[in-house]
């Protein structure tokens, strides 16, 4: 059995309301086990003996149904979470974000890129560790910093899902604590 947790992304946005009580029903119905969600931002905690591409697949195609429309998951093992929350290359600071990009890790190069291409905010910065994307933005101007576009970018949203340090924080507490 392996601990994953599965990163849904667009929940609670654009008209589509998810609660996440809804959501451990339908992950339950698809077979996972041990189904806990973290926070209402689409954090799937479960075990399952099935390969985390495989889970996913299942897991979207019972969101999907249940909700009538598209809903693009991401699963990452435990072990990989800890990576992700072990390798953020940002200090802890008060006036700042941190978001931790949960995508393939080809796809980290291609955020880079994104991110040089736009003039960011003052603060604002973005760095790969270990596979993963991290991206730092002054607290009230996630919205208005050059990088946001490409978090709204329809041709990305299959591709990631962000969440914030302390988020993914909560995440790996649970994950361990399973």
């Amino acid at each position: 059995m392996t601990r994953y947790c599965a990163f849904l992304r667009g929940v609670n946005v654009n008209g589509r309301k998810m609660l996440m009580a809804d959501v451990r029903t339908v992950a339950e119905q698809a077979g996972l086990r041990d189904v806990t969600t973290v926070l209402a931002t689409g954090n799937v905690v479960f075990t399952s003996d099935e390969p985390a591409q495989v889970v996913a697949g299942h897991l979207a195609k019972a969101l999907g149904e249940h909700y009538g429309g598209d809903v693009f998951v991401f699963v990452k093992d435990a072990a990989q979470v800890d990576q992700m929350v072990g390798a953020v290359p940002f200090d802890d600071d008060p006036e700042l974000h941190v978001y931790v990009f949960v995508c393939d890790e080809q796809l980290t190069g291609t955020l880079l890129e994104r991110f040089a291409d736009v003039t960011p905010v003052a603060r604002e910065t973005a760095a790969v560790e270990h596979g993963c994307f991290y991206w730092q933005v002054p607290k009230g101007s996630t919205l208005d910093a050059g990088f946001s576009t490409v978090l709204g970018d329809v041709r990305m949203r299959e591709k990631f899902t962000s969440r914030n340090v302390s988020t993914m924080r909560k995440v790996q507490a649970v994950m361990r604590a399973g």
